[in-house]
């Protein structure tokens, strides 16, 4: 094995090593969490967004995404029969059949969105079988972006999981994906699948079992390594699943439900929606800056199939500077690219580049237009401060406005407004800051003025269970910990403590990448141990 292989592996293990075991005793279910379920309904809408299936939908269509009837439910089909269907999928990966198995089939072939998934794979599967077959992987892998993103490439996890393979930040730079402020190759289908082909390669390496391999995709190698340790050296998936975490449980089930539903729907009066997305593409180097809107303007394309075929581009500009980058068309539109590209490129250019187009003038300070100016909650409403007490906090070494609003369980926006604080959240030790709390916790709140940091973040701590979050939560007094808010991940919230990087907080709350992704505002973290 050459050194860079080497470097490589220890990189690989270092950015996937992380996680948690569930649970310390084997338990099985057959119950398909409720939560799996909505996760798995709700990715409709964002299919939905994409110009290819919007212009592709009719109004006679609506029928076929409502969910099938008790007519072709599961139910009535027995298991000798299910069995024998998925014994008969060519596959190199193992599809074998339990309870658990069986009730994932029921939510894929029920799935509203099942007539528009099946409609995209004629766009998406040719591009992911070519890339399989090269990187010489079992084609059913094309399964998985079904269960990671629904193939809607512009998916975004809480945590920040992006694209039709859903890679995260880290992963996503390890195997060379470009991720900046104008371009995201995570989202780039042809680019990100050979990553996932990467990815998956270097996994196979590892276990030699491709349904390990989807675990490990799923929850890191290093659950899966726990999880074979826990089960004394067992390397069969079923053998080590009661140790798993739990997500990584239902997962390998999902992915053989998303099989059976992709060679069986028809079986379960399934009616593909046909998805207009062009039969052939073509990819052109673009060798000069290039605006999307250019290119749809002058060929008369609509700008959004632009933007269905290059999702990449966030900003929908093509950021060329030295590099050229690709921009791809339908492939009738091609030629007329480059017959007319001197014509594209000097179109309107003097708008779309120029970086004085755009003058913000900021507004005078008033309580009825600060927020409009310099919160991102554009329809902020003042609060009320009926029924309140204003109470007094001196800002001390440390202390930022999120913190303060926690202690004393305010909104951020509504503790900036009180105190006249911009968009940068300044705030200086020995300010003096106004805050209001119900009347009737006065005396609850009044103390914390005078609390140290642990009473405080006990405070917070306390007043996050009131609201039903994380409630499993048992909070230590050696840890500091942090009340996760909307928007947030590990990574933003890691920037906000020196010498804490996003994997130590992994790391700290034994938090698998699935888990990772799904962090919900309210949620109490630990982010260290005190010194």
């Amino acid at each position: 094995m050459n050194m860079k292989r080497v470097l490589f592996i220890a990189t690989f293990l270092f950015f996937t090593a992380y996680g948690s075991m569930a649970s310390t005793h084997p338990t099985d279910t057959i119950v398909v969490n409720k939560n799996e379920s909505k996760q798995i309904e709700n990715d409709l809408d964002s299919l939905l967004n994409l110009w290819y299936v919007k212009n592709s939908i009719k109004s006679s269509d609506v029928k076929v995404l409502t969910l099938p009837d008790k007519e072709v439910n599961i139910k009535g089909i027995s298991d000798s029969v299910l069995i024998a269907r998925l014994n008969a999928i060519p596959s190199l990966i193992e599809l074998p059949y339990n309870q658990r198995i069986r009730k994932y089939i029921e939510l894929y072939t029920r799935r509203r969105s099942a007539p528009v998934l099946i409609g995209l794979t004629d766009y998406y599967f040719p591009m992911f079988e070519e890339i399989l077959d090269k990187y010489d992987l079992p084609l059913e892998l094309k399964y998985l972006p079904i269960i990671e993103s629904a193939l809607n490439p512009r998916a975004v996890s809480r945590a920040g999981a992006t694209g039709l393979w859903q890679f995260m930040y880290g992963t996503g730079r390890m195997f060379r994906l470009e991720i900046n402020s104008f371009v995201d190759d995570r989202r780039d289908p042809l680019k990100s699948s050979y990553a996932a082909a990467q990815f998956l390669s270097h996994l196979y390496d590892m276990y030699k079992d491709w349904t390990l391999v989807i675990a490990a995709y799923n929850c890191g190698p290093g659950n899966v390594n726990k999880a074979i340790r826990r089960a004394k050296g067992k390397r069969d998936y079923w053998d080590i699943y009661p140790y798993l975490p739990r997500e990584t449980r239902g997962y390998v089930p999902a992915f053989i439900g998303a099989a059976y539903m992709m060679n069986y729907y028809d079986k379960h009066n399934i009616q593909p929606i046909d998805i207009k997305m062009p039969v052939m593409t073509d990819t052109i180097m673009v060798t000069k800056k290039l605006h999307l809107r250019q290119v749809a303007e002058v060929l008369k394309i609509p700008i959004e199939q632009v933007r269905d075929l290059n999702p990449q581009y966030k900003k929908d500009i093509i950021p060329v500077t030295v590099d050229p980058y690709s921009l791809r068309l339908p492939f009738e539109y091609s030629m007329a690219f480059l017959d007319m590209q001197d014509s594209i490129y000097a179109y309107k250019d003097s708008i779309f580049f120029n970086p004085k187009r755009v003058v913000i003038t900021p507004k005078k300070y008033s309580k009825n237009n600060y927020y409009s100016a310099s919160s991102y909650k554009y329809n902020y409403k003042p609060p009320s401060t009926k029924n309140k007490t204003k109470l007094k906090y001196t800002v001390k070494p440390g202390d930022n406005i999120g913190f303060i609003a926690d202690w004393y369980n305010v909104k951020v926006a509504d503790l900036k407004y009180w105190n006249k604080i911009g968009r940068r959240n300044m705030i200086r030790v020995g300010q003096s800051l106004e805050v209001y709390v119900p009347n009737k916790q006065v005396y609850k709140y009044k103390k914390v003025n005078a609390m140290n940091l642990s009473q405080k973040n006990v405070v917070a701590y306390k007043n996050t269970k009131t609201k039903g979050a994380n409630t499993d939560f048992k909070f230590d007094k050696k840890f500091e910990y942090y009340k996760i808010k909307p928007g947030e991940n590990l990574w933003t919230v890691a920037k906000k403590f020196p010498g804490i990087s996003n994997l130590d907080i992994m790391k700290l709350n034994n938090f698998t990448e699935r888990e990772v992704r799904t962090l919900k505002a309210g949620q109490v973290i630990k982010i260290k141990r005190k010194s």
